[in-house]
């Protein structure tokens, strides 16, 4: 009796357990898979007009450079400025010996005073021979050779004294003067040298206009020719930008380095730019209309490059080809069309097919409540 007592109570708790586990199992509902939707920046692509910059690097010089020298010949005996010196138009630079010219001077003014003792006898025997003329004593033959005296004598003095006149100008070419304001960028002599007239001796940098000399390859003249859009900067100062113009485009290339040189007009530059400096010349270069993207639109793929493009919420992977990069923009060859958006952030974490949330979107639907929805809100809650 015992032992079927004791088999009868043994299954109970068996049974009370199993009743339990079949009570959760028909309370409990299924898990439902919940798909995460990845909000992401994106872009609309539309052709844009693209320009290419190329950058040359020159000096600034002046526009106008003069080579000084004296008209005359001469010993020079003085000199008034150095190299750098700044002079003011009039001012006298260098100085020769005067005392040969001096004495070319007075040499011209006796040989004047001789034509005019000749010109005064001639003319008065001129006259006195038109007289005996007229009163038949002499030939008319005689007279004739008294009025070619005359002539001659007069042409004489007027020879004495144009020579004068020279003279007197080359006297006073032992002085030389500055045709201009200016810096002088080179002297070419010392005092005590003997020089030939018309021999360069100093070397005069007019300020007023500046310029920057640039050499152009000769696979980019023909399209740099046209650029007018140009830009200068200076790298003592680069945050100024001056605007320059193509004022001369050389016709041939440097023997040397097979380049051209382009002479670009500075014409609001001020005295801050000073002549010798290291200027950069930016031409700005227009290009065919091009697609372009955010560099962080770019991905990887197969060792080939794409973007994730939004379709219907959805994002998809498109391959692209790059034509190249112009600052933080990247410029498509092909592989987009006008009008398809792409995601220019979060594209690491982005699995084909996922869905997506546009922010620009959400930030347009949350500018849409108005404040008075918003106190409505919060009074229900």
């Amino acid at each position: 009796m015992v032992r079927f007592a004791s088999c009868a109570l043994h299954p109970r708790p068996v049974l009370l357990a199993a009743s339990v586990v079949l009570v959760l199992s028909a309370c409990s509902k299924p898990v439902e898979r919940v798909e995460i939707v990845r909000p992401v920046r994106t872009v609309t692509v539309a052709p844009t007009e693209n320009r290419a910059v190329v950058t040359l690097s020159g000096e600034i010089q002046p526009r106008y450079e003069s080579r000084l020298g004296f008209r005359v010949g001469g010993k020079l005996i003085g000199r008034q400025v150095d190299v750098g010196s700044v002079v003011k138009r009039g001012q006298l630079l260098m100085q020769l010996d005067p005392q040969d010219l001096q004495l070319a001077q007075s040499q011209a003014k006796a040989a004047v005073a001789a034509a005019d003792s000749s010109l005064s006898l001639a003319r008065a025997e001129l006259d006195r021979y038109r007289e005996l003329r007229q009163k038949n004593f002499v030939s008319q033959a005689m007279l004739d050779a008294k009025q070619a005296a005359y002539q001659s004598a007069l042409a004489g003095h007027d020879q004495a004294s144009a020579a004068l006149k020279i003279q007197a100008n080359q006297s006073g070419y032992n002085n030389l003067y500055a045709d201009a304001d200016g810096v002088i960028t080179g002297i070419d002599v010392e005092v005590g040298q003997v020089l030939a007239a018309g021999s360069p001796v100093v070397r005069l940098a007019r300020t007023g206009e500046k310029e920057v000399r640039v050499s152009i390859p000769e696979d980019q003249v023909e399209t740099l020719r046209r650029v007018r859009d140009l830009t200068v900067r200076t790298w003592a100062n680069p945050q100024v930008a001056l605007e320059g113009s193509l004022r001369e485009l050389s016709p041939l290339a440097d023997p040397a380095t097979r380049t051209y040189t382009a002479k670009i007009t500075l014409p609001k530059a001020g005295s801050e730019v000073r002549l010798g400096m290291t200027a950069t010349v930016q031409f700005s270069v227009p290009a065919p209309a091009a697609m372009s993207l955010p560099l962080s639109a770019l991905v990887k793929h197969n060792d080939s490059s794409a973007v994730w493009v939004v379709e219907h919420g959805k994002v998809s992977l498109v391959p692209v080809q790059v034509a190249g990069i112009s600052g933080n923009e990247l410029l498509l060859a092909s592989g987009l069309n006008p009008g398809q958006v792409v995601v220019t952030a979060g594209v690491n974490q982005l699995q084909a097919g996922q869905k997506v949330s546009l922010l620009g979107e959400e930030l347009s639907k949350n500018s849409s409540v108005t404040p008075a929805d918003r106190a409505t809100a919060g009074a229900g809650k």
